[in-house]
């Protein structure tokens, strides 16, 4: 994929080129990756410099293993999976613990500054050890408190309409939970996928959306997602999720909506992105459908879109900004990419209130590599205060990007 060209501002430019022995917010000027950020975004006379883009912050985080995942949480700490396990940070980037979780792949935090965490566990079933996917129930990770397991949530016991049914071997050590997401009522969200989707039998499709309430019990499932057939509202082999309540903390105008979008990862999956609309409906009870209208994409306003037909190969992550912009971003693990839409569908960032624009700007990037605007298999995304974060897991990195129009 080709890179975007990322415009930074003139006066970003004339400052960091003045400051010859500061630190700036990009790094030194004598920094090797300062010199190709510069080379990035130099400004072609050609183009309108009010055009935006994304614009890397230094310094780089480079000192993890194989990062999946990154969440800024309530408690506004920094929270990295990696191959360590899960590792807490504040905002300067400085570590402050790490805690060991065998297998552990996503983090997230809901409003109560309890910590979710997908792992695996251990468990004798029927007289042999079995590894089971699992989620670890956590508080305290970021006090100078004794960090306390409340609670394990594991396949299939965990499941409540597994409860009448038999240990299934390893079709069930082949399950994984693969995405988490909280709502403003803290409530769980679980992405999971398995190799057993029969419509037919009593217990839930492995390929499903679960919830939990706040004391772990499992209050249901998104009841109407496909696990077999693409569709707009299908559920095949899903491997992130994203609500619309996120951090930081607010007392009022918290975004009480219960829709989702989740990721797919199958490769017969046509869209592998898709909303997902929680509906009561008066005959049916709870119904879960599709968002129609992201299927409308009208090019007079975008160039792409989140809808569009195989826009995506392994979309890896997704999180939604909860500011003003909404932006959705989602990760791309084959394609090395950082992409950026809007909830209307629209790939590309708000065009500037001053200038002739009239379609988004389109702002999504990377391609394998190890550059500032490059990925190798980028694994977790999230959005906290105008910043965009990026779990870069072949690079043993974490990168952290702004809109250039939002650099002060």
């Amino acid at each position: 994929m080709t890179k975007k060209k990322i415009i930074v501002p003139i006066i970003l430019l004339f400052l960091a080129f003045q400051a010859a022995s500061c630190d700036f917010l990009l790094g030194k000027k004598q920094d090797e990756t300062v010199h190709e950020i510069f080379k990035e975004g130099a400004i072609d006379p050609r183009l309108n410099p009010s055009e935006v883009g994304y614009v890397p912050i230094l310094p780089i985080w480079d000192f993890f293993s194989h990062p999946i995942d990154v969440y800024v949480g309530y408690d506004e700490m920094i929270y990295i999976i990696d191959d360590n396990g899960l590792n807490v940070m504040d905002q300067t980037g400085a570590l402050q613990k790490t805690i060991a979780i065998p297998g552990a792949s996503d983090v997230i935090q809901d409003r109560r500054l309890h910590t979710y965490v997908i792992g695996q566990v251990e468990k004798e079933v029927n007289g042999s050890m079995r590894k089971l996917t699992a989620i670890y129930h956590l508080v305290n990770t970021a006090t100078s408190a004794p960090v306390q397991f409340l609670d394990t949530l594991i396949h299939p016991f965990a499941d409540k309409s597994r409860q009448n049914t038999a240990f299934r071997g390893a079709d069930d050590e082949a399950v994984r939970f693969t995405g988490l997401a909280t709502n403003s009522a803290n409530v769980l969200y679980v992405t999971r996928s398995g190799p057993r989707n029969d419509l037919a039998s009593i217990s839930r499709p492995d390929n499903a959306v679960l919830f939990f309430d706040e004391n772990g019990e499992n209050i249901g499932y998104a009841n109407g997602l496909n696990p077999k057939t693409s569709s707009l509202k299908s559920v095949l082999d899903p491997s992130g999720i994203a609500t619309f309540a996120a951090p930081p903390q607010r007392i009022f105008g918290v975004n009480e909506s219960e829709d989702f979008i989740l990721l797919q990862s199958k490769d017969n999956a046509v869209y592998k992105a898709l909303w997902i609309r929680k509906v009561e409906d008066p005959a049916a009870g709870i119904v879960y459908l599709e968002n129609p209208a992201l299927i409308e994409q009208d090019t007079a306003k975008a160039s792409r879109f989140l809808y569009e037909p195989n826009r995506f190969k392994q979309p890896a992550d997704i999180f939604i900004a909860p500011d003003a912009t909404g932006y959705i971003f989602i990760v791309d693990s084959e394609l090395d990419s950082l992409f950026q839409f809007t909830q209307s569908g629209y790939e590309g960032v708000n065009p500037p209130p001053t200038g002739n624009f009239t379609k988004q700007i389109p702002a999504s990037f990377g391609g394998e590599g190890s550059g500032p605007f490059q990925f190798i298999d980028p694994s977790g995304v999230c959005y906290f205060k105008k910043t965009v974060y990026v779990a870069d897991k072949g690079n043993n990195r974490i990168l952290r990007f702004k809109l250039s129009t939002d650099i002060e």
